[in-house]
């Protein structure tokens, strides 16, 4: 098998940033460098295997074997598994019925399950927290809260629920919350949720959180039903709203236990309601974290104001407005700012919203600037980076960006200090962005980019045949020389890592290409890995068309002696089976008259080639130094050998003495059938490079 030396010039050796300068980062190497937890290891097999271990009951449903029993927190966590590698069915899920799994957190993140598996498998359960976010339509809200208070031991512990983004018919109106005795958090951001439904979750006994942003709420006077014990209120985008400021300050003023308050704004909605609450000096005296980003008219001086006259505050969101450059934001002990005048600020926004397009779209390209020179390694921001494209795969905006973004971590030296566990996450999510994204080439071009790091190419896990398919194409769609002399730099490191099936199932791309380029080092390189395919007769028959050996017998007769070589040694490989070319109009006799025409112009065995060509085993060549009815490919076969024999004879000798060749070049040595000029070149080995051989005393020469 061909391949090619690409000398790495980076040490591989992981440095981690300094705990002291960088404790974020320095907890990111621990955690991504460590083992996964064993926990985590039989989970994954068990879900991998599911169908084989867990017997069907008779109506096609899922059970769990009888002596099996999950502690809470394990089944807890198996669940979220499922969920998140996309595995949570109604088949599946039926092993959450009956006592087996006793579970209190249920996590069914855009999950496909019915309304009907969700009630059977999951509310029977004595469940405290349940996050719906993003379920599928076949689950929407009405029957997600009957399936709850169908039990009255939820309807009175249920402290936690989540239905951000899930589905409400709109013959279900109105919602009803009040059964839900115990809950203390609710969100049901974008959600088709109402005042009338505000109304009747602002009766919760228990209520202390609540998230109704991009909801229909259009008056938010029913918050002073729950004024005593509301502690955190979110409204970013509640474009709806159609109360006056003072109406809606008249509120606000009332929750007088409220701790946080987000009324952060849109780039659709943009509202000055911020502004004039930053004014109020008798509102909101209790509060620790205010959330004003994307809003308008927003100053440094008026955002200080409010601070200072409200000493706890812990947190204040600033991203998208002209606040926060103040040296007031960074010397404020305690005080985080999501904004970005600074990288510090950045990294708040893209923690805090990473579940908001919006505003990871505005920190990105914030992030892009702050680290488009960056020389230090930065892992807690990376992992950032790769949480948001991982959050939002839709979102061209944000795939785009982050790329880009990830591109500046990643550059030069820097990816040697980065886990390779986070790396190759990053790496295969801007393959899943390509895939979102085909015909968005500026996306492409990051991924290429990003590809052409040695780190990445030799120690990060991704799918290289996905890999080497995109980097192929490239050199179709990009003229620029540079881009494709990068291209094919890529795909030969990559390709040394297919096996060779995976090579033949890039053999028409290769071809393609062959076909497509003149430009001698994209030829010798795609000729190489051709050459890979045809050394294995049970692949091989896919490059026995007219087409792809016509032009293959064309390139024998390249000026490159590089090309002519890979070129000689794909047809000796093919025509070494005399039976497929029975089955073909191919003339297999003019092929080999054609090959031993082309050897005779080559320049002496010892000639040196622009690439050091190496190979992994000589067995390949076995079979045709075996074969005197075809000269033509014993020959090629032999000057292959003394080639490789004459670069680095430490190495190629020892494999031609170890794997048995000394006995074929003895055999066409003494052979009165040989070729003349073959058993010349069988001799210059067995002679020139005698001292390399007589340490093998087992293989003795003839």
């Amino acid at each position: 098998m061909v391949h090619f030396l690409h000398p790495s010039r980076v040490p591989r050796s992981l440095v981690p940033p300094d705990a002291r300068k960088d404790a974020q980062g320095w907890r990111v190497v621990q955690e991504e460098a460590s083992p996964y937890p064993l926990v985590d290891i039989c989970l994954n097999v068990l879900i991998a295997n599911l169908e084989k271990l867990c017997p069907e009951r008779p109506d096609g449903t899922l059970c769990l074997p009888e002596h099996w029993n999950f502690p809470q927190e394990v089944a807890d966590h198996f669940l979220g598994m499922m969920t998140w590698q996309g595995r949570l069915t109604d088949k599946t899920a039926s092993i959450f019925q009956g006592n087996q799994m006793n579970l209190k957190l249920v996590s069914i993140q855009k999950a496909k399950i019915s309304a009907s598996a969700f009630i059977k498998y999951f509310c029977h359960q004595k469940l405290i927290e349940v996050d719906a976010t993003a379920v599928h339509s076949d689950l929407p809200v009405p029957d997600i809260i009957r399936g709850l208070c169908s039990s009255n031991w939820i309807q009175q512990n249920l402290r936690c629920l989540l239905l951000d983004s899930a589905s409400v018919p709109h013959n279900s109106r109105p919602l009803s919350f009040g059964q839900l005795t115990g809950l203390r958090t609710l969100s049901v951001f974008n959600v088709w949720f109402h005042s009338e439904d505000l109304a009747n979750v602002s009766q919760l006994p228990s209520l202390e959180n609540l998230d109704i942003s991009n909801t229909q709420v259009t008056n938010i006077s029913a918050l002073l039903t729950c004024k005593d014990r509301l502690k955190s209120l979110t409204m970013h985008y509640l474009k709806c709203l159609t109360m006056t400021k003072p109406q809606v300050f008249a509120v606000i003023r009332e929750l007088k236990c409220l701790l946080h308050l987000d009324i952060s704004g849109h780039k659709q909605f943009r509202s000055d309601l911020a502004f004039d609450l930053l004014q109020q000096k008798d509102i909101l005296p209790n509060i620790v974290s205010l959330d004003i980003s994307g809003s308008s008219y927003i100053t440094d001086r008026a955002v200080e104001q409010f601070i200072q006259q409200r000493p706890a505050m812990q947190f204040v969101g600033l991203l998208g407005t002209d606040a926060g450059y103040s040296d007031f934001f960074t010397a404020k002990q305690g005080l985080k700012v999501a904004g970005g005048a600074s990288l510090s600020q950045i990294l708040e926004a893209l923690s805090r919203y990473r579940n908001r397009s919006c505003y990871m779209r505005k920190a990105l390209h914030r992030l892009f600037t702050e680290t488009f020179s960056v020389h230090v390694t930065m892992p807690a921001v990376l992992q950032l980076v790769a949480i948001g494209m991982r959050n939002h795969p839709l979102d061209l905006t944000v795939q785009f960006t982050a790329s880009a973004c990830a591109l500046n971590l990643m550059h030069q030296g820097l990816a040697w200090g980065m886990p390779v566990r986070l790396l190759s996450e990053v790496i295969c999510l801007l393959f899943k962005a390509l895939k979102n994204f085909p015909s968005y080439k500026q996306l492409q071009k990051n991924c290429l980019l990003s590809l052409t790091n040695a780190r990445i190419l030799t120690d990060v896990p991704f799918d290289r045949l996905s890999a080497a398919r995109f980097v192929l194409g490239w050199l179709y769609k990009d003229e620029n020389p540079k881009i494709q002399t990068m291209a094919v730099s890529i795909f030969s490191i990559l390709a040394l890592q297919l096996t060779r099936e995976q090579v033949t199932q890039l053999d028409e791309d290769l071809f393609m290409a062959v076909k497509t380029f003149s430009e001698s080092t994209i030829q010798r390189k795609i000729l190489g890995l051709l050459s890979n395919v045809a050394e294995v007769r049970e692949l091989s028959a896919k490059l026995m068309t007219e087409d792809v050996v016509k032009h293959i017998s064309t390139l024998l007769h390249s000026e490159q002696i590089e090309v002519s070589y890979f070129a000689a040694g794909i047809i000796a490989h093919l025509t070494y089976d005399k039976q497929s070319w029975l089955l073909c109009d191919l003339q297999r006799s003019a092929l080999l008259q054609d090959l031993h025409a082309s050897i005779q112009k080559w320049p002496s065995s010892r000639c040196k080639m622009s690439a050091l060509v190496t190979y992994r085993s000589f067995k390949t060549f076995f079979p045709l130094l075996g074969n005197f009815s075809q000269p033509a490919a014993q020959l090629w076969a032999l000057w292959a050998v003394y080639h490789v024999c004459s670069k680095n004879p430490s190495v190629y000798c020892k494999m031609l003495a170890e794997e048995g060749g000394l006995q074929l070049l003895c055999d066409i040595q003494v052979d009165g059938q040989a070729n003349p000029q073959a058993q010349q070149i069988a001799v210059s080995i067995l002679e020139d490079f005698r001292m390399h051989f007589t340490s093998y005393r087992r293989f003795p020469l003839c």
